[in-house]
């Protein structure tokens, strides 16, 4: 396949994709290329068979799924930022005995790896959904999700190194699926936090949540969004996500997952320099249908720029700034 020439550099190479070996593992957790699509973002994942065969891609991360169903959050729950996207949903759904009764046989039939986010409102709560989960099959792995600014106490458990091991630790007990812990960027630093994370059990963290913010109506003198606050995600997060990402897979010896304004092949590309073993397409998915699959197809001329031929080759060789 032939490449677009991409920000006004040189061409990119035609290139056989099949010579270009794309598979990773995440832990114990093996994907057959590193594109996978972000929790909240996706819907069902069945509505984007009629853009693309969703079998293709890495993994398919699917919104987040509580004991209870939840109602989510007053409206307005969606608002347009420069660059993002402010959102508060409240983790809306059906709870985790329709999901597993309803939504979990369709989402099989996607063919693709299944990643189950979850999200509890105390440590037995999330170890009582992995358990619930455990043996169901068709199930790749499930992703803690220890960082939703969107709903009270959401972002508990991964504000401190503590509370992020001890539902890891909980959650590794109950289940032997692999396990990623979805880490949360609003702390002073995130690295003692996925240390703690993967000390317990965790064989991957992604990195990162949305960034708590406020949109306001100065005209109201109110907030826009119902719940006032929101996460924002798209393209305004991605240099504070990469570094996140840099500093974080410095400093544990485990996969990391990028995640935060990706929509092309080259935001990838700079999430798997800086280390990320595999990344996560979240808010293009809105405006893009075919984000996800754009990026998988862009990967292998971009390989072969840089003279790589497997993953391994470029995950992680981000060079140190020049002197000055």
């Amino acid at each position: 396949m032939s490449g677009p020439a991409s920000g006004g550099r040189d061409p990119l190479p035609t290139v056989d994709a099949s010579a270009i070996d794309l598979r990773v593992q995440l832990g114990r957790l093996s994907l057959p290329n590193p594109v996978m699509t972000a929790s909240g973002t996706y819907g069902k994942g069945l509505e984007f068979r009629p853009f693309y065969a969703v079998e293709r891609l890495g993994a398919v991360v699917v919104k987040t799924i509580t004991s209870e169903p939840r109602a989510g959050n007053p409206p307005p729950r969606l608002v347009e930022t420069a660059g993002g996207l402010l959102n508060s949903i409240g983790l809306e759904n059906p709870g985790i005995d329709e999901y597993v009764r309803v939504y979990l046989p369709l989402l099989r039939t996607l063919r693709c790896p299944l990643v189950i986010n979850i999200a509890g409102h105390s440590v037995e709560d999330f170890a009582s959904l992995a358990a619930r989960l455990d043996s169901e099959p068709g199930i790749a792995a499930l992703e803690l999700n220890m960082s939703c600014p969107n709903v009270a106490h959401g972002m508990d458990y991964s504000t401190s190194p503590d509370a992020a091991r001890a539902v890891v630790a909980a959650v590794k007990a109950r289940t032997g699926l692999p396990l990623i812990a979805k880490l949360s960027p609003n702390v002073t630093d995130v690295r003692p936090i996925a240390k703690a994370a993967i000390e317990a059990g965790a064989d991957a963290v992604s990195v990162i949540n949305t960034f708590l913010g406020l949109a306001v109506d100065w005209r109201r003198r109110a907030p826009i969004l119902g719940r006032g606050v929101g996460g924002l995600s798209g393209p305004a997060i991605k240099p504070l996500a990469l570094r996140i990402v840099r500093d974080v897979a410095k400093a544990i010896d485990a996969p990391v997952i990028g995640i935060g304004g990706i929509a092309t092949a080259d935001d990838a590309m700079e999430f798997l320099v800086c280390g990320a073993s595999a990344v996560q397409i979240g808010t293009a998915n809105y405006y893009m249908p075919t984000a996800a699959i754009d990026v998988l197809d862009g990967l292998p001329p971009r390989f072969a720029a840089l003279k790589a031929s497997r993953l391994s080759e470029v995950v992680g060789t981000l060079r140190p700034p020049l002197s000055l």
